[in-house]
């Protein structure tokens, strides 16, 4: 897939517009998964990878092949993501103290809001994907980002630095802190990853759907995952805390975002 990537990618240096499309359907995906993981809110996440993705295609011909190209589109997408600012900023961003009351607060062993079975073992899931992934918003945006890429997205010291144009040292020094902080929250916080917390997904549901941090009626994680909750067990390699964002698997950039960047890359065949 590299090699073909690639090849695609001098293609549409020269000028190849279909190749264009090709590349930039390649890459949709996982500029928008990071954008989700940074900004959390999907909306946010959106807006993003349409930035990005324009981005990547204006500034196409600055790319030199001194690194693999996902490499150069991370590092065009974290450059803005660090940069952006959220329409949603001022909502979840809380300190990890703030964040536990939140966690603490509204815990109740019954669901008021439905009686579905169904509906709400998907809430569960939401609640679970929404809570974690917002624990992120806890580090500071630079932080957040080494924990994303060295984490979440596996990257080694030398590939992360060369994203964020930092020392490899630096890298892993604050990946080092940042993984600490969510690993000793999510131990004393978090029933998925120590069985001795009281918190559960379910006991939340209620108390978030109040708080507007969750909606019934617009789930953003559940319907696209496989609950993923459910196999946080089975990932028997890797610490709780890291298995329990691993398990969440990758989204689909938004058929909206798809439809903008064709019409992008139409207007340039057009011209052509």
């Amino acid at each position: 897939m590299d090699d073909f990537l690639e090849k695609k990618v001098e293609e549409a240096k020269s000028g190849d517009v279909d190749a264009l499309e090709v590349v930039m359907m390649s890459i949709k995906d996982l500029v928008y998964n990071l954008s989700l993981k940074m900004l959390l809110y999907p909306e946010d996440a959106k807006d993003a990878t349409q930035e990005i993705l324009v981005r990547v295609m204006t500034h196409l011909g600055s790319f030199r092949g001194e690194s693999r190209f996902q490499t150069w589109v991370y590092r065009v997408a974290t450059n803005y993501l660090l940069t952006k600012k959220r329409k949603q900023k001022e909502r979840f961003i809380m300190s990890f103290d703030e964040y536990a009351d939140l966690i603490d607060s509204g815990q109740s062993s019954t669901i008021a809001y439905t009686e579905n079975q169904g509906e709400r073992r998907l809430l569960e899931e939401e609640v679970k994907v929404t809570c974690t992934h917002g624990l992120l918003l806890c580090l500071s945006e630079q932080s957040r980002m080494v924990y994303i890429l060295g984490i979440l997205l596996e990257f080694n010291s030398q590939e992360g630095a060369a994203i964020l144009e930092i020392a490899p040292d630096n890298f892993r020094q604050q990946l080092s802190r940042s993984k600490k902080k969510i690993k000793n929250f999510l131990h004393q916080k978090c029933g998925l990853v120590n069985p001795e917390n009281p918190c559960r997904c379910h006991k939340k549901i209620d108390f978030l759907i109040n708080k507007n941090i969750v909606n019934p009626k617009v789930l953003h994680y559940a319907p696209l995952t496989n609950r993923s909750m459910d196999l946080i067990e089975k990932i028997s390699h890797l610490e709780k805390s890291v298995a329990l964002y691993r398990s969440t698997p990758s989204q689909l950039a938004p058929d909206s975002v798809i439809q903008k960047v064709k019409e992008k890359i139409q207007v340039m065949r057009i011209r052509s």
